[in-house]
């Protein structure tokens, strides 16, 4: 864990001077040994510029003002004790890595998000993932109306060393995941990884594409698919959140992807998706190299942004 908290500090904490867009130092929060009047406002600030959003940073501040009223908060080092633990109950529920039962073959992940959000390459880098699991991969096309994006993913498959299946640019989405699935069922693949038609949220006739994919797949499989991840970037802010409520609405997600975490001052997303979502966040991107997608892992995400707490 050493290793992953060096490195996700790292990241996390790139271009801020060492400290996290949260606490950033947290000792300007005192005036001499005493907590400043003004520390709760200073960290409402701080956690709203960051996209923490209304509903996470009113519950954590509320938690702070209880224990600063009742005398429990009086240092600095008891401010980051607390901080630590109501992000860890924030966090931890919904820090829930993807598994794939052993039962289900092929297990068939769909991989939903707007253009731009870095979905192509996060494909690329779930299909090593799994790989380096012992599991065997295959890529479905099926992102068919975005120009270059068939050749993108047939781009991160040979770099995977990943077999694809396509059919070119305005194929139908839907019959090219459908035949995806049916040749991993008859060469005994374990998995096929769905790219979904880039597309605006905001476009009701585009999520009822993503609907069709949806009805066409569990005529193979009734419970398919048995993961949708949302990929969402974490320097849009409170439109990730946007684009998950909408995403969920219309297909009903599973699971949460956030990428370009590293070296954001929006990073707070994860609490705002946390708060008003409790969807679990399974993988975060924090660099462009084929192994930057770790599993989400509340405590060294925790660790990274109050820096000096101790346990």
């Amino acid at each position: 864990m050493a290793d992953l908290l060096s490195k996700f500090r790292t990241r996390l904490n790139k271009g801020l001077g060492g400290d996290s867009w949260l606490t950033r130092d947290i000792g300007t929060l005192f005036s001499g040994a005493a907590l400043s009047a003004d520390a709760l406002e200073e960290l409402e600030t701080r956690l709203l510029m960051a996209d923490a959003g209304l509903e996470a940073t009113t519950w954590l501040l509320d938690r702070l003002k209880t224990e600063i009223d009742a005398g429990k908060i009086k240092t600095e080092k008891q401010l980051r004790d607390s901080l630590k633990k109501s992000l860890l109950e924030l966090l931890l529920p919904i820090a829930q890595p993807l598994k794939i039962p052993a039962f289900i073959r092929p297990y068939i992940l769909f991989v939903v998000g707007v253009n731009g959000v870095g979905k192509t390459t996060t494909i690329g880098k779930l299909a090593q993932r799994f790989k380096n699991e012992k599991l065997s991969v295959l890529l479905a096309a099926g992102d068919t109306f975005r120009a270059a994006a068939v050749q993108q993913l047939t781009t991160w498959a040979d770099r995977t060393g990943t077999p694809i299946l396509s059919q070119g640019e305005g194929a139908d989405s839907a019959s090219v995941i459908f035949d995806a699935v049916q040749s991993a069922k008859a060469r005994g693949i374990d998995m096929v990884i769905a790219d979904t038609a880039g597309r605006l949220h905001t476009q009701s006739h585009l999520m009822d594409e993503l609907r069709k994919i949806k009805r066409v797949i569990q005529k193979h499989d009734q419970f398919a698919p048995h993961e949708v991840l949302l990929v969402v970037d974490a320097t849009t802010g409170q439109n990730a959140l946007n684009q998950a409520i909408q995403f969920h609405e219309a297909i009903g997600l599973t699971g949460i992807a956030v990428t370009k975490l590293d070296g954001t001052a929006k990073g707070g997303i994860l609490l705002a998706i946390a708060r008003r979502m409790a969807l679990p966040i399974r993988y975060v991107g924090i660099g462009e190299a084929v192994e930057d997608l770790e599993v989400f892992d509340a405590a060294v995400y925790v660790d990274s942004l109050i820096g000096g707490s101790t346990e």
